[in-house]
């Protein structure tokens, strides 16, 4: 099955949008890493206490940090009329919103999950709980960037839309973050983790339609 070529377009321009302006793939891994260890220097560097917040550091870290480059994720497209095109595809904008999304994910959000690890390390973390948490922060991660990306479509025809998809994205993290969290805390057998699946099964399903329709109204 030949694959419908705004799909192709939409992924490409994503990743090539991930290097605009130098490093923009950079910015939401410097931004994370940044985050995560200021943290010691406001609540100490006493092993047990770090130990104890580090997984829920990681969680905050990772939301916020999946927020710095959603301003362009659509934007860019609307600017240049690709997205206006796009709408007149018969491939239907949901799938060309998902695709988006999914390679802004790829780009920016997988980074951040590989991450995890290393920095987890750093704030006394146990490191065997690390790489299974991996797969609880490679879930929260794509639901975290799915949210973002609805956040973003919305905020595709304003300019510097930073503060407002913040805003809009914000409280559509909260289930994610909290099932998250009990997700690490509980390991791989603990049932949140099979909630956070569902939050983020929820997401793909919801978060192209409601980016599209954001889309659609954008273009009009």
């Amino acid at each position: 099955m030949k694959t419908p070529s705004p799909l192709r377009a939409a992924f490409r321009q994503a990743f090539s949008e991930a290097w605009a302006g130098g490093a923009g793939v950079l910015l939401p891994i410097g931004f994370f890493a940044g985050a995560a260890m200021l943290v010691p220097f406001t609540v100490g560097s006493e092993a047990s206490q770090l130990s104890a917040i580090g997984t829920g550091i990681l969680w905050v870290a990772l939301a916020l940090a999946s927020l710095v480059s959603m301003e362009r994720v659509f934007q860019a497209d609307l600017e240049d009329g690709a997205l206006e095109l796009w709408a007149q595809e018969e491939t239907p904008l949901f799938l060309v919103a998902a695709a988006k999304m999914l390679a802004h994910w790829i780009v920016s959000g997988l980074p951040l999950v590989l991450l995890t690890p290393p920095i987890g390390i750093a704030l006394q973390v146990d490191p065997g709980a690390l790489i299974p948490a991996m797969l609880a922060y490679g879930l929260g991660g794509l639901a975290f960037f799915l949210w973002g990306g609805v956040a973003g479509a919305l905020a595709a025809s304003v300019a510097r839309g930073g503060l407002l998809i913040s805003l809009l994205a914000l409280p559509l993290f909260v289930p994610t973050a909290i099932f998250g969290a009990l997700a690490t805390i509980e390991g791989p057998g603990g049932p949140s983790l099979l909630f956070l699946a569902a939050a983020t099964m929820f997401a793909l399903a919801v978060a192209p339609f409601a980016a599209s329709a954001a889309l659609r109204l954008a273009v009009d």
